[in-house]
């Protein structure tokens, strides 16, 4: 018997739980390299070690919850209890995050680290019952794919308030200090966060219930069933790849601005172009993909993106246009439409980690929505991590010197923006081809794997 359907509220409250989460996580994530190393004046050697221990220890974190979720059974539900308990420490430590004390400089790293640890470990207690709360409020595909765009308008509010207007409330929140600019903008946003967090708790219900007592849960053998969960599979591997393009193309946009295309005014144009793309795309993927299915919408929207970025590549160099006093490259326009295309298939991926609990289901007799969502959380983390790298190997293999930048080293820059995220949406193609819950699917019970 399907779910009855959403309210608007409902929706809506769900959207303010990834703004609630990532408006704190993407101001860390985008300024606090800066507080620490300019701000705080730590060196940049020990602040490099803190984001890659804290981030290797993600991988072991982020299972451990997905377990204890599954395992958790009260009167507010199975995930609802961790929104509730984590909202005041998740803003509380985000606060403290921003406030480093006039310690000695050993105290200062130790402070930092634990902050910024901390920070992440109630992000994951937070985020991946997040995450598997979709799969428990309605199995209705159709609702699923409209929570998913509110989810990516919660996403991108959240990217476009962390990162676009943190500098702006810094300087007009701190009188002149940037350290007291940081603090007092951390506890507006934590404000902002705890708000939104306290909207899905109280507005989000669980409809869909894991029949399984806690007890029977094992970890070793429900793991091997995740990993033969081919639902599951596709999604960890469409996943992660985005967010490997994501990361690297994010991360070299500023170099193909700046040295490639010579315009560094474009930085802070096309940087929040993604954000905007995410946002639009949160309102139209969900019918597109309701029409098309996930498998059919996913592919014709990577075709779509790749036709774009041949088109980018084919602009990047044309003259500018001239409207009245506007200059418009015309590289922005099939740009901005290559963030929009791609963004559909983040919605599509939110609404696939709903999904993979009713296969698991189907082949397995149990949900286990709290391990299947620490996975998907990892695939995102991992990712990015990986992106970053490939930013960083590429700028190497060009041989860039930032003081004296070759026209060689140009070169390699350009080929690698558009040949590596060219690959990897084709990889992202050829997985997505093998998604399993399209047309016809219906359940059927296999204990013995999918």
């Amino acid at each position: 018997m399907s779910s009855p359907r959403l309210s608007l509220a409902e929706r809506a409250s769900y959207g303010f739980g990834d703004f609630g989460y990532s408006l704190a996580y993407n101001m860390a994530g985008a300024f606090l390299l800066y507080y620490y190393t300019t701000v705080v004046g730590l060196p940049a050697a020990a602040v490099g070690t803190i984001f890659l221990v804290a981030r290797m220890l993600d991988a072991v974190i982020d299972p451990l919850v997905g377990v204890a979720v599954d395992k958790t059974r009260t009167r507010w539900g199975r995930t609802r209890p961790w929104f509730l308990f984590t909202a005041v420490p998740y803003a509380l430590v985000f606060i403290a995050t921003f406030n480093v004390p006039h310690w000695s400089e050993g105290a200062q790293i130790v402070y930092a680290f634990i902050t910024f640890k901390a920070l992440g470990i109630i992000m994951s207690l937070g985020s991946i019952p997040y995450t598997a709360l979709m799969p428990m409020m309605t199995d209705n595909a159709a609702d699923r794919l409209r929570l998913g765009g509110w989810r990516s308008i919660g996403t991108s509010v959240g990217v476009i308030l962390g990162t676009a207007a943190t500098m702006p409330l810094v300087g007009m929140l701190g009188g002149g200090s940037e350290a007291a600019g940081f603090l007092r903008t951390a506890i507006l946003f934590g404000a902002l966060s705890l708000f939104a967090l306290a909207m899905l708790f109280r507005n989000c219900r669980e409809r869909i219930a894991d029949e399984a007592p806690a007890s029977a849960f094992r970890v070793i053998p429900a793991v091997g069933q995740m990993l033969r969960n081919r639902a599951w599979a596709v999604c960890f591997g469409f996943c992660l790849l985005y967010f490997v393009r994501f990361g690297a193309m994010l991360g070299l946009t500023i170099f193909y601005a700046k040295d490639v295309l010579q315009k560094p005014w474009l930085i802070p144009v096309m940087l929040p172009m993604v954000s905007g793309g995410l946002l639009l795309a949160a309102f139209i993927a969900p019918p597109i993909l309701a029409r098309t299915g996930i498998r059919k919408g996913c592919i014709g929207a990577i075709g779509l993106a790749l036709a774009l970025l041949a088109l980018m590549a084919g602009l990047d160099h044309a003259a500018d246009l001239h409207i009245g006093a506007l200059v418009l490259p015309p590289l922005l326009l099939p740009y901005f439409a290559f963030a929009i295309v791609t963004s559909v298939t983040i919605t599509a991926i939110f609404s696939m980690a709903a999904s993979t609990a009713d296969y698991h289901q189907a082949r397995f007799g149990v949900r286990h929505e709290g391990l299947l969502s620490s996975g998907i959380s990892t695939s995102t983390k991992v990712g990015m991590a990986i992106g970053s790298a490939l930013g960083a190997f590429i700028l190497s293999w060009a041989g860039y010197v930032p003081d004296a930048v070759s026209e060689a080293a140009r070169a390699d820059i350009r080929s690698a923006y558009f040949l590596a995220t060219g690959a990897l949406l084709a990889a992202q193609a050829v997985i997505v081809w093998f998604w399993p819950m399209d047309g016809n699917w219906r359940p059927r019970l296999d204990p013995m794997g999918a």
